[in-house]
């Protein structure tokens, strides 16, 4: 795989509150350059929601309280920074499209030039896996997640994986057009155009 023909990908990951539709606790937003994650480029927000995370998520996910989120800024007052981050990147998570709509529900004026769902690109590539949750990938594709910041369910860890389990798949295409035939979920940004038959008009 020559990475130097991938375009600019951020590979993302946000956790919510709880709620539905969830308020945004913290996204992560890390580079993929030249077959790396790049984390000395890597954005990651923390925020405090309208509503209280519930106690659920706060035990038995992310374990953000509210407590710990107190004092960190409201939505509003990040979410340009945010967006500027993001631009008009491609953008790569796990069960993307979720990723994709809480994102764009929190920042409407914003849209990827492509969407990129390591789900789909799993299910292509590791056809025989019983299952293809992040926790099913790490296990069956081993990357290193030594150099991951924080811990599983922490936006800025999961956005690691993700990128490593991208980059270990990415081996086994030879052009980017490949993975974005195979991982971008139908009606996202960046779904390939079908071709058009030759007509003489």
């Amino acid at each position: 795989m020559n990475f130097s023909s991938w375009p600019e990908l951020l590979v993302v990951d946000v956790e919510g509150n709880g709620h539905h539709p969830p308020d945004l606790v913290e996204v992560a937003a890390l580079p993929v350059r030249d077959g790396q994650p790049d984390k000395s480029t890597a954005g990651a927000w923390l925020t405090r929601p309208r509503r209280p995370v519930t106690s659920f998520v706060a035990s038995q996910v992310h374990g953000l309280t509210n407590q710990m989120l107190e004092q960190q800024p409201r939505w509003e007052e990040i979410s340009e920074e945010v967006h500027a981050r993001l631009g008009t990147a491609w953008i790569a998570a796990h069960s993307a499209h979720v990723e994709y709509r809480v994102l764009c529900a929190h920042l409407p004026k914003w849209r990827p030039a492509g969407v990129i769902d390591t789900v789909r690109l799993a299910k292509v590539t590791y056809p025989d896996l019983p299952k293809y949750g992040l926790d099913a990938l790490i296990k069956h594709i081993q990357p290193d997640l030594s150099q991951a910041p924080a811990q599983r369910h922490r936006a800025t860890f999961d956005a690691y994986a993700t990128a490593q389990l991208l980059l270990a798949m990415a081996q086994h295409y030879d052009r980017w057009d490949q993975i974005v035939a195979a991982a971008v979920p139908p009606g996202l940004p960046g779904t390939p155009e079908p071709e058009q038959e030759p007509t003489l008009w």
